[in-house]
């Protein structure tokens, strides 16, 4: 996975031409006004993953992040368009790492257990996720036909479908991966909010069901596993 740092530099190195691109032509060869213009129909975003309702014992660690990119069809709802209703499809991918290590017994029954560092000694514990998407957002703004950097506030939830997830452990010897875990929820749901101005804008995603069902740790723990993911979120045209 690339790392969502040089990925965020590149942005900043883009961003002012991606600005450019978004101005309004002047002199002779300047375009009508749209009336009918369209705003933020595709987006890329980085985050940061925050685990929530988790085992006790249970920690973030090492890398933790994902990257997310599709299209939104923007349909304004009002005459001035600055209120519109978007629908659109993506990707997204996340890492979780973390210290809840997911195994299998000989009956293929999933072992959940919470790994103490100083009794356990491991290299990498963590959980990838591929996952499409359908967002749906309700969409507030201040621009207009003329106007391209204004303030922006959307609102929405993200439906999710997870085509692909791996779990990896890794210590001095052993190796251990998981790809079919009979308590894992591939249907993800969660509420989606962005706000900024301009380039950068602010986002948020929680998550409303659990990673896992019916799943109990070694000790007796529920293991549900909600997510939050805080981040930047970057929209064009």
């Amino acid at each position: 996975m690339i790392k969502a740092t040089a990925i965020l530099f590149y942005l900043l190195l883009l961003s002012p031409i991606i600005n450019c691109i978004g101005q309004e032509p002047s002199g002779p060869f300047s375009k009508e006004i749209d009336s009918l213009y369209r705003e933020d129909q595709f987006y890329f975003g980085i985050n940061y993953n925050i685990l929530s309702d988790k085992p006790v014992g249970v920690e973030i660690q090492g890398l933790s992040g994902g990257l997310q990119l599709g299209y939104l069809r923007d349909m304004p709802i009002n005459k001035r368009r600055n209120i519109a209703i978007a629908i659109g499809a993506g990707v997204s991918f996340d890492t979780y790492g973390q210290n809840l290590f997911i195994g299998e017994e000989d009956s293929e029954e999933t072992i959940f257990t919470v790994l103490n560092s100083s009794e356990v000694n491991y290299d990498r514990n963590r959980i990838s996720v591929y996952s499409i998407d359908a967002p749906i957002e309700f969409r507030w703004r201040s621009s207009t036909a003329s106007t391209y950097k204004f303030w922006r506030v959307y609102a929405g939830m993200k439906i999710g479908y997870v085509y692909h997830y791996k779990t990896t452990f890794k210590q001095p010897g052993n190796e251990v991966f998981q790809t079919d875990i009979p308590e894992f929820e591939p249907l993800r749901l969660g509420a989606t909010l962005s706000f900024g101005y301009n380039t950068f804008n602010l986002f948020a995603h929680y998550s409303i069901n659990p990673f896992f069902k019916n799943a109990l740790t070694t000790d007796g723990q529920d293991v549900s596993l909600k997510t939050i993911k805080l981040g930047l979120m970057f929209y064009i045209l």
